[in-house]
């Protein structure tokens, strides 16, 4: 079993990540273990969780969720596809992403 994930940080951004032990990822991250963008912005907690049946899948939706923007994400961790969807429909193709958020 995989896992995507996405982290509240202490100054408000969203850390999004893929691991095969949730439980141990998120404590490595809250202990400031993992070293980068979550190490710097503690405490760190945990705000969506998904499970996937292979790595490949879990590495796609993290790369697919870090395109997205920071309404995007939160619409789908509060399970608003219908809003997912709309945003989705907003960005023009080709346009770049607006970053993490």
């Amino acid at each position: 079993m995989f896992w995507v994930y996405i982290l509240r940080c202490a100054d408000g951004s969203y850390y999004t990540g893929h691991t095969d032990d949730l439980e141990h990822r998120i404590v490595l991250h809250r202990n400031g273990e993992c070293e980068g963008y979550t190490a710097t912005r503690l405490p760190v907690e945990l705000a969506w969780s998904q499970d996937c049946s292979t790595r490949e899948e879990a590495l796609s939706a993290e790369r697919q969720i870090k395109g997205w923007n920071r309404k995007k994400k939160e619409a789908m961790m509060r399970g608003d596809w219908q809003e997912v969807a709309r945003l989705a429909r907003r960005r023009k193709k080709g346009d770049p992403s607006t970053g993490s958020g």
